[in-house]
């Protein structure tokens, strides 16, 4: 770009927690999530939400960036609905039968998310800041300047989570 001399246009997207159908699974990020909740490594569920974007959404908001020009310049949230983690392993044990039969319903208190996070594993530390927290961020000039709307966070983890399934991943 130092050497560039023309006219330059930059629109940044800013994603929340990305989940839907799985490509492949050698690289998850954050699907993981769904992943330890299938397979029942996550024996039970902090009090966390996400704000759930699906990935083809993701593609979508990208795609009308790249081709609008009334995007040049600006910054959008690709975020979705905002959905507890609770509230994600129900949908998954209701919607997936016995695939979801691994999926633990179980509440952790805040508290004992808190104590091992200091005392028994310090991977936890990244979470307790968003122990309780109902972040919500709008993406009110994604849809005015875009047109652009995500599909509803519950059909987006069950397509995760049967991508998942379909893979092999669990």
């Amino acid at each position: 770009m130092a050497t560039y001399d023309g006219p330059t246009e930059l629109t940044t997207i800013l994603p929340g927690a990305v989940f839907g159908p799985v490509l492949a699974t050698s690289t998850i990020g954050s699907v993981g999530i769904v992943q330890r909740m299938l397979s029942g490594a996550m024996r039970g569920v902090p009090r966390i939400g996400l704000e759930i974007v699906d990935v083809r959404d993701l593609a979508d908001i990208h795609i009308r960036a790249m081709t609008s020009p009334r995007a040049a310049g600006e910054r959008f949230l690709a975020t979705g609905e905002f959905t507890w983690m609770l509230d994600m392993v129900h949908v998954l044990r209701e919607e997936l039968g016995e695939d979801g039969h691994r999926v633990s319903t179980r509440r952790i208190p805040d508290l004992a998310v808190r104590l091992a996070a200091r005392f028994r594993d310090p991977s936890l530390r990244d979470i307790t800041p968003a122990l309780g927290r109902r972040n919500r961020h709008s993406t009110a000039k994604a849809h005015r300047l875009l047109e652009w709307q995500p599909r509803p966070a519950r059909e987006t983890v069950i397509d995760c989570a049967r991508g998942l399934l379909a893979h092999g991943a669990v």
